[in-house]
């Protein structure tokens, strides 16, 4: 059982992971892990983002072990999020034309977005799955065009921020908001509960 003051890793440089984090009322470092993101040959959409997040935890905390950098008793937690329609995993754009194509399939349609989040501590991993639906109303090609020069779609799964501009697409959501944005709180704090790391600390803004 780890103490409620032990040192948390997040392996993420998503600021909105850390506002989630924040906004849990746990301190946290940050510890970025780069890997390889690609979904394995026949691998199913929740395997996938559960490695991944457990990957991303495990890399983070390789990292600052080589170095002498691991707090005694760290927890290190990595998330991974992905918009999935059908069985495709849509991914993260980097220009415009495949952000533009991801919005037009996600028009007017209910997807799913599965984040996976995993915690290793001394003990070893543990790991949670959240899924959520989601539908967006019509678009026209006019309102993708503006939402991708917003800037606002580059590099977020599936093209779109919840938390951001395209709110004004979502007629519904069953699941969890946090969930959509990358890092769901209930979850977490489930995970972080039987850690033994308390929430809610008092001095986290």
């Amino acid at each position: 059982m780890n103490h409620p003051s032990a040192t948390l890793i997040l392996a993420s440089a998503s600021p909105r992971r850390s506002a989630l984090l924040r906004q849990l009322g746990v301190p946290h470092q940050v510890c970025a892990a780069d890997i390889d993101e690609q979904r394995l040959p026949g691998e199913a959409v929740e395997a996938c983002v559960l490695r991944l997040a457990r990957s991303k935890a495990q890399a983070a905390r390789e990292r600052l072990a080589a170095t002498g950098s691991l707090p005694h008793g760290a927890l290190v937690l990595g998330s991974d999020t992905a918009v999935v329609l059908g069985d495709e995993m849509l991914g993260k754009p980097h220009t415009r034309e495949p952000a533009l194509a991801m919005l037009g399939q996600l028009s007017g349609r209910e997807h799913r977005v599965l984040t996976g989040v995993a915690l290793w501590g001394d003990a070893g991993c543990e790991v949670a799955l959240s899924e959520s639906r989601v539908r967006f109303r019509e678009l026209t090609h006019e309102e993708c065009e503006r939402y991708w020069q917003s800037g606002e779609p580059r590099d977020k799964a599936g093209a779109y921020a919840i938390q951001g501009r395209a709110a004004a697409f979502i007629t519904s959501l069953s699941g969890s908001y946090s969930g959509v944005m990358g890092l769901p709180l209930y979850e977490t704090a489930e995970l972080l509960r039987r850690a033994g790391m308390a929430i809610w600390q008092e001095g986290v803004e």
